[in-house]
This record gives structure tokens, C-alpha cells and sequence, in this order.
């Protein structure tokens, strides 16, 4: 009997954390930085006025904190992912998902403090204030009713990427999930993935995916090279 997606996704996990695992701090900061000039070079990051940036754990994936630097110093909008919990789905939504809140400055970025990650994370008690990348103020509880604003941009985490531009998350469907709103929104951003060159799967693999999946417009991996989904 085939195995089913999620095992195949489960197994494909455990083999990039034991690759990461020898991974020096060292020579995830030497790819962060040829990514970033990367990153920085494109047309649609520097077109971008509202973008989205994950905030990257202390290892195991490339560091983000120089976008956010990068980006505020320009005066693009920066939005980051908060999780919480829905206390009551709806049919087909999940009982955890994510929204975008903006940073409001470096001030701000330093001032966030670790997750069970270590992931630098908004405080509940700040969320209230926060801009959503979807317009208002504060979480959206799930409901894209009246929602007009979006992203241009945004930069996605995960734990392994294909040269198809299929993307392998951590098993939460944050992101997924976050993008099929987007859709429904009708506006739906460039989506770039950062992929450490350890993360990047041989020609002949390639991440399972499914109807809920979304595939990538482009990916830049930790030796500076960009690639392109074609259109």
C-alpha cells in the first residue's frame, strides 16, 4: 500500500533536521547573507510596499533579522506571523491559524521577545494595536469579510523546497492556510521561499504535495541563486 502524503511529509522532515542538525551557526550566517543579497536585488522585493517576513529561529533556517532591517529603513510596511487559536472554527477552518501583524519599527523588532522556538514573537497584549495585513487593527478571528488590504510580498519559511517550487512546512498548515485566504481575498502575494542550500532537495526528489498546497514564485537558496517559477 502507497504511503499516504502526510507520512511521506513526516519522514521527509526527520531526514532535513538530521541534515541540519551538523549545521554550523556559522554557515547558516554566510548563506543568510548571500540570500539577503539576493532577496535585495529583486524587483518585486524593491517594488513591494507592504511585505511579510517570517521571523527565523535561532538555527536551522536562514536569519531574517536584516530583511526586517533592510525593509523599515526603506519605509516598506513590515508584517510578521501570530498564531492563536480560533475559539470557534468554522466549518473546514482549522482551530489554529495565523495572521500577519505589523512591526512597527527596529525599537519594536528588539523588543520582541522568544517563543518555545526561540522564534522573536508579538505579545498577545500588543496584537490589539498591531495593523493586520488584511486591514484593520488586531487578529481577524478567520473572517475575510469586507477585507480590501493584502500583501505584495511575502517570504516564506520551511523545511524543504524542490526544484519545482514545492515547499515542505513544519506540519502546522499556517501558511497554506494563510495564503488560501489571500485567494479568497483576491489578492494574492509574490511568494518567495529561503531556502538554506541543506534544505534544498536533489533533482530527483521533490516534496509531496496536495490541493491545500501552495507552490512557490520563486526561491532563493543560501548560495545566492535565484530561481524563478515560469509563469
Amino acid at each position: 500500500m502507497a504511503r499516504s502524503i502526510a507520512a511521506v511529509k513526516k519522514e521527509m522532515r526527520k531526514g532535513i533536521k538530521d541534515k541540519l542538525k551538523g549545521l554550523s551557526v556559522a554557515a547558516v550566517t554566510f548563506q543568510s547573507s548571500d540570500a539577503m543579497r539576493t532577496l535585495f536585488a529583486m524587483p518585486e522585493y524593491k517594488a513591494a510596499k507592504r511585505i511579510s517576513v517570517y521571523l527565523s529561529m535561532p538555527s536551522g533556517e536562514i536569519n531574517t533579522s536584516n530583511i526586517v532591517r533592510d525593509a523599515l529603513s526603506q519605509g516598506k510596511q513590515v508584517f510578521v506571523p501570530y498564531t492563536y487559536n480560533l475559539h470557534s472554527p468554522l466549518e473546514g477552518q482549522p482551530k489554529s491559524i495565523m495572521d500577519m501583524v505589523e512591526l512597527k519599527s527596529m525599537d519594536d523588532f528588539n523588543a520582541l521577545q522568544p517563543d518555545k522556538w526561540g522564534i522573536p514573537t508579538p505579545s498577545d497584549d500588543s496584537i490589539a494595536s498591531r495593523a493586520n495585513c488584511f486591514g484593520g487593527t488586531g487578529i481577524t478571528n478567520g473572517d475575510m469579510m469586507g477585507m480590501q488590504a493584502g500583501l505584495d510580498l511575502i517570504i516564506m519559511p520551511g523545511m524543504a523546497f524542490d526544484s519545482n517550487f514545492g515547499r515542505l512546512g513544519h506540519g502546522k498548515g499556517f501558511y497554506d492556510y494563510f495564503l488560501r485566504r489571500c485567494y479568497q481575498a483576491s489578492r494574492m502575494p509574490f511568494r518567495v521561499g529561503l531556502s538554506l542550500t541543506e534544505q534544498f532537495l536533489l533533482p530527483n526528489e521533490s516534496v509531496p504535495m496536495d490541493s491545500s498546497d501552495f507552490r512557490l514564485d520563486a526561491l532563493i537558496t543560501g548560495d545566492g541563486e535565484l530561481r524563478r517559477a515560469t509563469a
